[in-house]
Parts: C-alpha cells; structure tokens; sequence
C-alpha cells in the first residue's frame, strides 16, 4: 500500500490506449501532471510475470482520483466485438471505494466519468445512469477543461484554468522533439514513463 501523502496525489487514468486516442490520452496525462498531480495508468509498468488485472488493481488501490473515459465502445474493425476494458476498470475503481474498510483512506476515493457525446453511454452502460457524465466530443480543450475542473473540485486546490492550460499544452507539444532529442529518445518510441518524464522538464523550465 502506497503512502498516504503519496495517495492524495496520484490519479488512476482509465482510458484507451489505441493510436486514434492517444493525443487525448497525452491531453490527460499532462493535465494531471500539470496541475501538481501524479499520472497512473496500467502503462506504467512492463512486466511480464505480473498478471495485467492484479497490477490494474494494484494501482487503482494507490489511487485517491480517478478519470474514466469510456468512450471507447464502438466494435473492433476486425473481431466485430467491443472492448470492455474502461468499464470494467471502472467498476473495480468503484468496488475499491464502496467495499474498502470503514474510515481506510479508500473509501474516500473520487472520480470523473467521461464519455465522446452527451448522453451516449445510457446505450451501453445505463448503470452508471445518474452520474455525471463529462462529455469530451473527442477534443483535446474539452479534455483539460473537464479534468482539471475534476482534480480542482475535488482537491479544493488553486488550479490554473483550462484555457491555460491548454496554451501551455500545445505549448509543450511544439518543444517535445527537442526534448526528446535532448534526452536521446525518439517521440515515436516514448513510453508512458518516458512521455511523464518529458513533462516534467518541461514543467521544471514552465511551470503551470
């Protein structure tokens, strides 16, 4: 179990991994690690003896925040199926706060759900009917203004506003090649700890 003061700070990102997303997934990432938080995710570690929903569940134990995009919920071009990756992960972040021990640090997790229209997941998960659903429209603005919104809310911290930090977002997007060339690695080849790290020097010579 992770620390408590290390806990209150790291935030669970439950989204798609797939090419199509991932500028919204690096949207993410820098949202959190620019508004002073620690970004978690099963990308963070490449172990081939851990069994991928032990370590899943793992993080989502060190996690006080989670943001959830399920917007992933169309049919794979080749195997006509769905993915339920994002709601499954979903409703194990939800198990770990309603079933952890009373007064444990768990029970006091928080959580934003985010989907790509208003409305659409009643389609497909009417469960989670009556949540408040954060619709992104697949753009990256919307993205940071949703999370940083939730992280803000929920930390009751001074943040800087979503039009900011999207500025400085694409700010950091148009420095990442030299970064990387400064640190000998390629965009293309980033890992999720590689692509943090890249933040984080950016963050050091601009901080949000």
């Amino acid at each position: 179990m992770v620390e408590p003061a290390l806990y209150q700070r790291n935030v669970f990102i439950n989204c798609p991994f797939d090419d199509n997303y991932k500028p919204l997934f690096q949207a993410t990432v820098f949202t959190v690690q620019a508004c002073g938080f620690t970004p978690r995710c099963a990308q963070e570690e490449d172990n081939t003896a851990d069994v991928r929903i032990q370590k899943i569940i793992r993080i989502i134990d060190d996690c006080h925040y989670g943001i959830h995009d399920i917007s992933k919920a169309d049919l794979d071009a080749n195997t006509q199926l769905a993915r339920f990756n994002m709601p499954l992960e979903l409703g194990i972040f939800i198990g770990a706060h309603h079933f952890a021990p009373p007064k444990h640090y768990n029970r006091n997790k928080k959580f934003i759900v985010m989907d790509s229209e208003p409305f659409r997941y009643q389609k497909f998960i009417s469960d989670i009917n009556g949540q408040d659903i954060k619709a992104h429209n697949l753009k990256e603005e919307k993205i940071i203004q949703h999370v940083r919104d939730f992280l803000a809310t929920s930390s009751r911290t001074h943040l800087a506003g979503g039009d900011y930090l999207t500025e400085q977002f694409r700010l950091f997007k148009e420095r990442l090649p030299e970064i990387c060339r400064q640190l000998r690695w390629t965009v293309e080849q980033l890992t999720f700890i590689d692509y943090v790290n890249c933040i984080k020097v950016w963050l050091e010579e601009n901080p949000a």
